[in-house]
């Protein structure tokens, strides 16, 4: 059974001058080269100058060698305790003292942790155990090997309460080792320089440990142990690979340094089973996308109120920009379907931002929030991936679930609970992207980091909530705001001071923690990227998901659910659908006393804004020229913001409407002189 794919996307305005394209790309531009300045600062750690005076390479020297030549490395938790100091030491802990990362050796793709030796000589630090463990938990979903590059001086002792005891603490790892094992997923260690305490226990349930002369493993240094400066012992001495090779086989093979070392891994990962993505590609071939990746940063606007056709952004991440989109007729705030990336089948499901036609008809309703028949349309579809074992991609941009008497009365938290237990349940690799928001419920709902994606990535422009700073804020000073949301009259002139500063503190601070950097600083996400990035990310993790063989049902194309759902949802007599309505004008008529003039017209119920925000110059004011379908106004709608494009090019001649105004569906809100044509 073939599966019919069709174009998804469309291109974008071929004027790249355009001040609409321009200003997102330049605002998104300045968010990543703060970005890349970050990254820069973890990967130089402490200095290289710290390795290469004990005649050692650095870590990320010895990963270079590691990975395939020519081939991407993809770093998770890069962020981790970004800014963040701790008593005892006068420097931050760059990435938490230790890089994760994912890499190909010998087209096999692993995931390597390894100390970051520049950093305290390894040491682990507050969340460094919680980030290897993420990353132990990445590979043992996935089924892909690990590889360990051990140079660790122990815990930092100064902060051993925040990283020895609990759940999640550094003993976890070796939990996670076990675990590893017992599933059969090769480890394989290569023990580099110090490797103290709970160091020294990493490596040894590894299926093959290495050791450098320079190497040692011991749970106690020599420093620690009674006698040892009588009898001039050094840790070298109690426990180097003269020992552990030679004595104790706690450690496999011995060898003189770095680049040995790692080449012996290299040859090790060479004997594992090679990789099934060839298979599982039936023929096909990776293609790039027909709509151009580079193009994200002019499709993406940088204002999270604002939307945008999430068929160009999906558009721009598949082979060939085809797509088969599953139920389309139902549930339209909900994009779902499959597509090829990297020449693999994947499932996408994400939110559409524009305002869609209520199911019965009756006007639009804002997008980016999840109703019953979207709900109920994931749900499905997410099952359905499950039994397929198709990887599924989620793409957020999420306001939240609807809420009200109807919300309440159609049993959105019945329907919401459904969702939340299919996604618990599934064994299909699931990746999640915060493209931007992702707000209250509706973040757990699209398969976020609590429900235990195997990777959450973010953007620049992800944000993390349960609501917006401002709105937090009118929550918390209710009792002192009027009906309109404003100070109240009671107060006195000094009093709406205090409490307007109070209100801005309040949402300053929210708009804080809801940074992307910082979420990832608190090991909320795992890794923020650039845009152009999103795709050789997902190329990547499909590759994983498909690499192992034998550990969860894939179904050959031709039988899959998918393609039953499908018929029975279009093949049932009486089966409720979506009525599709036509956009004709609903409100107000009015005139205008300029010859020829073309009405502009609101795409739906809602607020209307002239400007982005109350600071900024208008879209277009009176007697400034347009262009077809260039952005004159807003409709708000719960705080997002609908774009109304100009019908032609020409010249507005009239607004009749002020900021803020309520506008029904179809209701005239200015006129354009259009401009002669020649």
């Amino acid at each position: 059974m073939k599966i019919k794919l069709d174009l998804l996307g469309a291109p974008i305005s071929a004027d790249p001058d355009s001040p609409e394209r321009s200003e997102r790309e330049a605002r998104l531009s300045e968010r990543e080269r703060a970005l890349d300045d970050k990254r820069a600062v973890v990967r130089e750690g402490w200095g290289a100058h710290r390795a290469h005076r004990k005649g050692k390479r650095t870590t990320w020297e010895r990963i270079e060698r590691l990975v395939d030549s020519g081939t991407q490395t993809f770093s998770v938790g890069t962020l981790v305790n970004w800014e963040r100091s701790f008593p005892g030491s006068k420097r931050l802990a760059p990435g938490a003292g230790v890089v994760t990362a994912f890499g190909q050796i010998h087209g096999r793709w692993t995931m390597i942790i390894a100390n970051d030796n520049t950093v305290a000589s390894g040491a682990w630090w507050p969340l460094t155990p919680e980030k290897i463990q993420r990353a132990q938990n990445m590979a043992l979903k996935l089924k892909v090997p690990v590889v360990y590059l051990v140079d660790c001086s122990g815990l930092f002792l100064p902060e051993q309460a925040r990283s020895f005891p609990g759940r999640t603490g550094a003993g976890h790892i070796f939990t996670m080792n076990a675990r590893l094992s017992a599933v059969g997923v090769p480890q394989i260690a290569g023990v580099f320089g110090d490797c103290i305490a709970g160091g020294g226990y990493m490596p040894i349930i590894s299926d093959r440990v290495y050791m450098t002369e320079k190497a040692y493993m011991v749970i106690a240094g020599a420093a620690l142990i009674q006698g040892a400066k009588t009898l001039k012992l050094s840790s070298l001495d109690i426990g180097g690979p003269e020992v552990h090779v030679h004595q104790s086989a706690c450690a496999d093979v011995r060898v003189p340094d770095d680049d040995a070392c790692i080449d012996a891994i290299r040859e090790e990962v060479a004997r594992l089973p090679s990789s099934a993505v060839d298979f599982y590609r039936h023929g096909a071939e990776s293609e790039p996308p027909l709509h151009n990746p580079a193009e994200l940063p002019a499709v993406m606007p940088t204002d999270h109120r604002h939307v945008y056709d999430i068929r160009d952004v999906v558009g721009r991440l598949l082979d060939g920009s085809l797509f088969h989109e599953f139920m389309p007729h139902t549930g339209r705030e909900i994009l779902t379907g499959v597509g090829r990336v990297g020449g693999l089948w994947v499932g996408f499901a994400a939110n559409v931002l524009e305002p869609m036609p209520r199911p019965d008809g009756q006007g639009r309703r804002p997008g980016g929030i999840l109703y019953r028949e979207g709900i109920a349309k994931l749900a499905a579809f997410s099952r359905a991936c499950n039994d397929d074992g198709v990887p599924l991609v989620w793409l957020q941009d999420i306001a939240g679930f609807d809420i009200g008497v109807e919300a309440e009365a159609q049993g959105l938290l019945g329907y919401g609970s459904s969702l939340i237990y299919t996604n618990s349940t599934n064994t299909t690799p699931m990746f999640t992207v915060l493209l931007r928001k992702a707000s209250g419920a509706g973040y757990y709902a699209m398969a976020g980091l609590p429900y235990e994606p195997i990777v959450q990535l973010s953007t620049t422009l992800s944000r993390q909530a349960v609501m917006e700073g401002r709105t937090l804020a009118i929550a918390a000073y209710n009792t002192k705001l009027d009906a309109n949301f404003e100070i109240d009259a009671r107060f006195s002139a000094e009093e709406r001071a205090e409490i307007e500063a109070g209100m801005a503190r309040t949402a300053a601070r929210i708009e804080a923690d809801m940074d992307p950097v910082a979420a990832a600083a608190r090991m909320d996400t795992d890794e923020v990227i650039r845009f152009d990035e999103l795709r050789p990310w997902l190329v990547a993790l499909a590759e994983m998901a498909y690499q192992p063989i034998g550990v969860r049902r894939i179904k050959n194309p031709r039988i899959w659910s998918l393609h039953d759902l499908e018929v029975l949802s279009r093949g049932i007599v009486g089966a409720p659908t979506e009525t599709v309505i036509v956009d004709t004008p609903t409100g107000p008529e009015s005139t205008c006393d300029v010859p020829g003039a073309i009405p502009i017209r609101a795409p739906m119920e809602g607020a209307f804004w002239t400007r982005p925000s109350p600071k900024d110059p208008a879209f277009a004011a009176v007697g400034s020229a347009v262009t077809a379908g260039q952005t004159v106004g807003l409709v708000e709608v719960m705080k997002t913001f609908t774009p109304i494009r100009s019908p032609s090019a020409g010249t507005v001649v009239q607004w009749r409407l002020d900021d803020g105004e309520p506008v029904c569906e179809g209701e005239i809100l200015g006129w354009l002189s259009p401009a002669l044509e020649g």
